[in-house]
């Protein structure tokens, strides 16, 4: 069996400021989707979501960085998502994000210094100006990308996720050994 270089690579200072990233929060709506939301007489039906930056969030916390969902609205097909990718840490409904970071930080025992977060608009820009490493998608509004340290190439929903968990990995020097492993297995039971 032959070794697999990595070939993704991420500007050095960026690595540097994510280097000690251990939990990562993202957003869903813009974030994990594409920002849209379909409606129907009854009610929300569905939302897309990318095997790519489902596969992100698991390697995330095989790399040992808690992935973190906290997204404004609550809907089934999210809640399905995040069981799906058997995610620990998932918040829904919440108006003041904020609030909820702090209380999840204590609850970790990390400080601002240690998160990661990923949003595309407002209510995500009191986390994004707090953690040490904030990342917003291709299309995200323009404060998000200017309160970014990153703005990713790849849109929201699209497999900006991804290229946010891929990055952090690549920070903790933890890329290239999880890219080997999944030469001898990929079965880890859950679906990406």
């Amino acid at each position: 069996m032959r070794l697999l270089q990595p070939h993704l690579s991420f500007a050095p200072e960026l690595l540097l400021q994510a280097q000690g990233v251990r939990a990562a929060v993202f957003d869903v709506d813009g974030v994990l989707t594409d920002g849209r939301i379909y409606i129907a007489e009854a009610g929300e039906i569905f939302k897309a979501f990318h095997t790519l930056d489902g596969h992100g969030l698991k390697l995330l916390a095989r790399g040992g960085i808690v992935p973190v969902v906290i997204t404004g609205r609550d809907s089934p097909a999210v809640r399905r998502r995040v069981a799906d990718l058997g995610l620990p840490h998932a918040y829904y409904g919440v108006h003041d994000k904020l609030a909820v970071a702090e209380r999840l930080l204590v609850e970790l025992k990390l400080g601002w210094d240690e998160l990661a977060v990923m949003g595309d608009d407002w209510p995500d820009l009191p986390l994004m100006v707090r953690a040490a490493f904030a990342c917003a998608p291709a299309g995200a509004h323009v404060e998000a990308r200017a309160a970014a340290h990153h703005v990713t190439e790849a849109a929201g929903g699209h497999g900006a996720a991804r290229e946010f968990c891929d990055l952090l990995l690549s920070a903790q020097g933890r890329y290239a050994g999880l890219l080997q492993s999944h030469l001898e297995t990929l079965d880890d039971g859950r679906t990406a």
